[in-house]
């Protein structure tokens, strides 16, 4: 066990571990999103051992994650560097990463409870590690380590985490916490960026205007589609309808099936795009202002991975006689039964708010829900007015700042 000069805390370890694997935007690339366990966004770790409010911004977002059978540190979604994780892959997708932390206490560093629960983990992680003071890793944690294939991560005062044991990646079902965060690391996710735009019109364009001969840029604004360009481009890339390619922006299947529906409807995309201009501005339900399309918008909404969720709970709520649920209803039914979805999908990824709206144990706040700021405008504004738009739900999406979460109802237009 070590005695330096300097010994590090468990939020500590776990800072500077984060920082050398998940490291901030811009310093790797593909798909990324990491949470620490919300035990770590409290003020005071042990009695006497703060947590810093630096320490703390960089393990935020906080959540709760059931991995395998307990609560990881630090579980995330990142392609890893072969220093870190043997080349060993199972499938295309980036690893579920799951890290358990120990730190200095007044009784040592209890790295070999660390390894075990690192290794519990593993049911449903693709890779493990124990990360821990380096001066307190011993030759046997790492001999226990490489026969359980959890890795070992030694971190030192200065920050630097050296891997003294590598993990191979293992292939595991996918929970449905585990899809959460893979949710969130893709092009799909919530955490970072927004819909920007409430209206699937605006999406439904792009992937026309990128079709036809011309400038995309420059169709979209002569056919009045949309000003907001980039916002349409990225929620076209949010809804699945376009991808970055090797060649720059191409369609997917779902954005070819877009234009196909074009084709066949008006003759070309042009054609299509002259419809655009009748629907400029207008605030009519999109499904009922122009039927067919607004048909098309449901089928491409249903296919962002939160509507098929949202639209099975809300018939659950239906069937148990809650037809009209409020906001605070439904986040409160979904945490039940999907936590990490639930917290990613709805609550803004910032330290104050999640500490405001989640226990250390990750149970709600039903007072703070009751807050509309706390709330991510991509789902509770541009997202529910899409659904509102293509006939999902009976009332449209507000602002964060105009919304009153007990009385914005979540209900469908067609229950079944």
């Amino acid at each position: 066990m070590s005695s330096a000069a300097r010994p590090l805390s468990e939020p500590q370890v776990l800072a500077h571990t984060k920082r050398r694997l998940f490291p901030a935007e811009g310093e790797e690339d593909g798909p990324s999103y990491v949470v620490a366990d919300t035990q770590f966004s409290k003020d005071e770790w042990l009695p006497g051992q703060p947590v810093t409010p630096a320490v703390r911004e960089c393990l935020a977002p906080f959540n709760h994650v059931r991995i395998g059978g307990g609560y990881p540190d630090l579980v995330g979604v990142r392609s890893l560097e072969s220093d870190l994780l043997a080349v060993e892959r199972v499938g295309d997708e980036p690893p579920l990463i799951a890290i358990e932390a120990k730190g200095e206490t007044s009784d040592g560093v209890n790295t070999q409870l660390g390894i075990v629960q690192a290794y519990d983990r593993l049911h449903e992680a693709n890779a493990a590690y124990l990360a821990a003071p380096a001066a307190a890793i011993t030759e046997t944690d790492r001999t226990l380590a490489r026969e359980l294939n959890v890795g070992v991560l030694g971190v030192d005062a200065t920050g630097s985490v050296d891997a003294l044991e590598v993990p191979r990646v293992v292939g595991n079902r996918t929970s449905s916490e585990a899809t959460a965060l893979r949710f969130q690391a893709g092009a799909q996710g919530v955490a970072d960026k927004s819909f920007g735009l409430n209206h699937p019109k605006n999406y439904l364009g792009y992937p026309l205007a990128q079709y036809a001969e011309g400038d995309t840029d420059a169709l979209l604004s002569e056919y009045k589609v949309v000003s907001a360009v980039e916002s349409a481009r990225q929620g076209a890339a949010f809804l699945g309808l376009i991808e970055d390619g090797p060649r720059g922006i191409q369609l997917t299947s779902l954005g070819q099936e877009v234009v196909r529906f074009a084709n066949a409807r008006c003759g070309s995309v042009e054609g299509a795009l002259e419809e655009f201009e009748d629907w400029y501005r207008s605030r009519t339900r999109f499904v009922d202002l122009a039927p067919e399309w607004g048909q098309l918008a449901r089928r491409v909404v249903f296919e962002y991975p939160a509507t098929e969720l949202l639209v099975t709970e809300l018939q659950a709520m239906h069937d148990d006689w809650q037809p009209e649920p409020s906001l605070v209803d439904l986040v409160e039914h979904l945490h039940t039964v999907h936590p990490t979805f639930t917290v990613e999908l709805f609550v803004r990824g910032d330290d104050d708010v999640r500490r405001r709206v989640l226990t250390e144990d990750g149970a709600l706040r039903r007072e703070a829900l009751t807050d509309g700021h706390v709330y991510h405008s991509p789902t509770v504004f541009q997202l529910k007015a899409m659904l509102y738009h293509a006939g999902i739900l009976t009332e449209r999406g507000r602002e964060p700042n105009r919304l009153e979460p007990l009385e914005d109802v979540w209900a469908l237009r067609e229950p079944v």
